[in-house]
């Protein structure tokens, strides 16, 4: 009888909330951080064949709120792990990068692979492009076999509503507590929406995927979404009648559309996202329901 796999779970709970892991024989939590080497010692501890390094100081605005922070995690935390991925002989690692931050607000749509900017507007973005930068070394130098996977808008059931978090689930969050949605800017603003369970396919694809070695890949919808009418759907889905308010523009949001080109993640591993935006909202909005007493101790706004 084949041994049964393990997942091995690292994470401090710095975002996250211990009753959203699930609880399952094949998983091992382990609370910590990617920065601490005791902790990066009991995870690796036991054979790893493959990393999935998910990890992150997330968010535009916390990175600029917390600058010193977001460098910690995401440039020294990408670069520990790397070191002992390396040391492990690892079959994979995967690293989720950010469509869109490594493109910078002024590339060409759709957004494609080979463009990357240098002319970046947060920390965030600048650590998550370092952060392909170091893999891009790993696998050059060491010959580790690692694969780029740059995210775009990801949403989708999981995400606990926040300060820093994304603008659906909080969207959900406030509609559902009958206030009006906050659009920052004009609301005509575009974003690539695409749902968590088209990037675990894409994610897991480029885990065992051959031709992924060495390369990064856009896994996205394909599709731009207007953030007004990601906010008259959320409305209407929970009967919120105190629509929508105006407010500023945030100073590092430069970005007006956003659309990315999957045509190579297609072509290589097979990547074809099925989920439609207001289908996905609604899954999100069933998740918030059925959460809401956990959530309602657990959103930090």
């Amino acid at each position: 009888m084949a041994k049964a796999s393990k997942i091995i779970v690292l994470d401090d709970l710095s975002a996250a909330a211990r009753w959203n892991i699930p609880v399952h024989p094949s998983v091992v939590f382990i609370k910590g951080s990617i920065l601490d080497d005791k902790a990066l010692k009991q995870a690796f501890s036991q054979k790893i064949d493959y990393v999935f390094h998910l990890a992150a100081h997330f968010a535009n605005q916390n990175s600029v709120d917390n600058p010193e922070t977001d460098l910690l995690v995401n440039g020294q935390g990408i670069l520990k792990v790397l070191q002992y991925t390396h040391l492990a002989k690892v079959t994979r690692l995967v690293f989720a990068s950010s469509g869109c931050s490594v493109y910078g607000s002024q590339a060409p749509l759709p957004l494609k692979e080979d463009f990357v900017s240098l002319h970046l507007d947060t920390p965030y973005q600048i650590t998550k492009l370092l952060g392909e930068l170091y893999c891009n070394f790993f696998h050059n130098y060491y010959k580790l076999p690692v694969a780029i996977a740059r995210y775009f808008n990801v949403y989708g059931p999981g995400e606990i509503p926040g300060a820093y978090r994304n603008v659906i689930p909080n969207f959900i969050w406030w509609a559902i507590h009958k206030k009006p949605l906050p659009i920052t800017g004009t609301g005509e603003e575009t974003r690539d929406f695409t749902f968590v369970e088209d990037i675990v396919d894409g994610t897991l694809r480029l885990g065992v995927v051959p031709e992924a070695i060495g390369d990064a890949f856009n896994l996205a919808s394909n599709k731009e979404t207007r953030i007004a009418d990601i906010a008259s759907m959320v409305n209407a889905i929970t009967g919120n009648k105190s629509g929508i308010e105006m407010v500023a523009r945030r100073d590092w949001d430069k970005i007006t559309r956003r659309r990315a080109s999957i045509d190579k993640a297609s072509k290589v591993i097979g990547y074809q996202p099925e989920m439609n935006i207001s289908e996905g909202i609604k899954k999100v909005y069933e998740w918030i329901i059925q959460n809401r007493d956990r959530i309602e101790k657990d959103a930090r706004f």
